[in-house]
């Protein structure tokens, strides 16, 4: 029946719509948690008409927008398309304008001319765009560079295969060699005697790194022996032709003690006397990390600071070499050595990290899982500036020089061994507060586990740190120790807790 007929005589309407029925009934009687489609009663008209018109139509012209008074049964031209208008439907300032999608990326071509693009350098088929090495962000470490032997066979292999005429992105340089140079050196007197301290510079990061010297043999002139002087070759060297030796004593290359009335600067060709490990043991050195906590607070979660300053005591003690002959009489030295003071604050993560992972430790973690759970190793600290600064000041280089490291880290003796630093014997660094546990249970038996402190009547030993010569106690402290002999392989004896 033609439209115009349907929609004059309502009969016909009723007939269509009594088709439409028909045609749509369901079949089953629908579950009533479901919900009837509002288009399930057009599906099969919408797809008989589609198929029908022509195969360049779709169902989906007739939901959307290109006939949109197919919804409404009674509107004119619902059913005869060629009566179909579109301004008849919707006005024209209801219409959605047509969006235009503009490319933002030049033609390829376009690209190529301006060396923005490499035609032949492709990836898995597809352009590579040609652009400045990626920057790091700030807190991020940057990336490792690759060593420059497979730098240089890779650009061989390129040039080999025909790329040398495209523009090849810029090399990464590979590492220099270590430099360390002091910068400047001076007395400083400390509780356990005097000491010289070095600042060294590198080029290899921003940070002041320091040597402690302990040598007061450089003061004595009439040294019954022939002894070495512990120093730095980088400061006592020339560094330029027209320097003073008014610039050369105020950098701290001079020799004797520095007075208004003695000012004698070094030369870098004065001998020094050889001596063996034989007749005068070798230096006494400990590769120490900075920890401001320890250091200068007196924080009570480590041990740093009561290491600092046992270090320097225990380098300081003087040293009774035996009689040459059963006649002659001992003969005492000052003791010498050496505490290198490395600026990497809590294992290398830095002092905010380490802040970060007391938080952690408070939960419940040690100081190996904290430092993992922030992101970092359970020990970041390199020693290859310290090799170089022990070889600066000639200690562990030569056989007749070498060294006695006192630690309890196996790693840090391989790290240096590594680096050719000899070490000829490894002192153990014990803790005081467990050196005097020991002690109070060996006098007393009944002791607490950790209410054990020194007497009050006893005096508080001075020291070079907020500790002073006082020891560190805890629980704090002793679950800290424990974890760097239990998860770091720290060479220490554990204290018996029973009492």
């Amino acid at each position: 029946m033609p439209a115009h007929h349907a929609y004059s005589d309502p009969e016909g309407l009723c007939a269509d719509l009594a088709l439409l029925d028909m045609l749509t009934a369901p079949t089953f009687i629908p579950a009533k948690s479901t919900f009837k489609r509002r288009d399930a009663d057009l599906d099969p008209l919408l797809l008989a008409t589609a198929a029908a018109y022509g195969p360049h139509v779709t169902r989906n012209h007739y939901a959307h927008d290109f006939f949109p008074a197919v919804s409404d049964p009674r509107a004119e031209g619902a059913y005869d398309w060629t009566q179909w208008r579109p301004s008849d439907s919707r006005p024209q300032q209801e219409r959605r304008p047509r969006l235009k999608y503009v490319s933002r990326q030049a033609p390829r071509s376009q690209r190529i001319r301006e060396g923005k693009l490499v035609d032949e350098d492709k990836e898995n088929g597809q352009a590579k765009e040609v652009a400045g090495p990626l920057r790091c962000t700030d807190n991020l470490p940057l990336p490792r560079p690759k060593s420059p032997v497979a730098t240089l066979s890779q650009h061989a292999t390129q040039s080999q295969a025909g790329a040398s005429s495209a523009p090849v992105p810029p090399l990464l340089e590979p590492k220099p060699e270590l430099e360390v140079k002091c910068m400047a050196r001076t007395r400083v007197p400390t509780p356990h005697g005097p000491v010289f301290l070095h600042l060294y510079h590198n080029n290899r990061d921003n940070k002041e790194h320091l040597a402690i010297v302990i040598d007061p043999a450089q003061y004595l002139e009439d040294s019954p022996l022939s002894i070495p002087s512990i120093r730095s070759r980088s400061l006592d060297a020339v560094w330029s032709e027209n320097e003073t030796e008014m610039d050369r004593i105020t950098r701290g290359a001079y020799v004797g003690r520095l007075s208004q009335s003695s000012q004698i600067p070094s030369c870098p060709s004065d001998p020094q006397p050889t001596i063996t490990t034989d007749s005068i043991p070798s230096p006494l050195v400990r590769i120490h990390s900075e920890c401001f906590t320890g250091e200068t607070i007196g924080s009570m979660r480590c041990d740093c600071g009561e290491q600092l300053d046992e270090a320097i005591r225990l380098i300081s003690q003087p040293i009774t070499l035996p009689a040459s002959s059963p006649c002659a009489e001992p003969v005492t030295i000052p003791g010498r050595g050496a505490v290198i003071y490395l600026r990497q604050e809590g294992r290398g993560i830095g002092l905010l990290s380490k802040i970060r992972a007391y938080n952690l430790q408070d939960l419940g973690h040690d100081t190996v899982t904290a430092n993992l759970m922030l992101g970092h190793g359970a020990d970041e600290r390199g020693y290859e500036i310290a090799a170089a600064i022990l070889r600066d000041l000639g200690l562990g280089s030569d056989v007749a020089q070498g060294v006695r490291l006192l630690t309890n880290n196996p790693d840090k003796v391989q790290a240096l061994e590594k680096e050719g630093i000899r070490i000829v014997e490894r002192v153990p660094m014990v803790p005081r507060s467990w050196q005097h546990k020991q002690h109070q249970h060996d006098l007393h038996q009944d002791a607490p586990k950790y209410e054990v402190a020194i007497a009050q009547d006893e005096e508080k030993l001075p020291g070079a740190t907020m500790i002073g010569g006082g020891a560190v106690y805890g629980e704090d402290l002793d679950k800290y120790l424990r974890t760097k002999v239990l998860r770091m392989g720290h060479m220490l004896p554990l204290m018996d807790e029973s009492p």
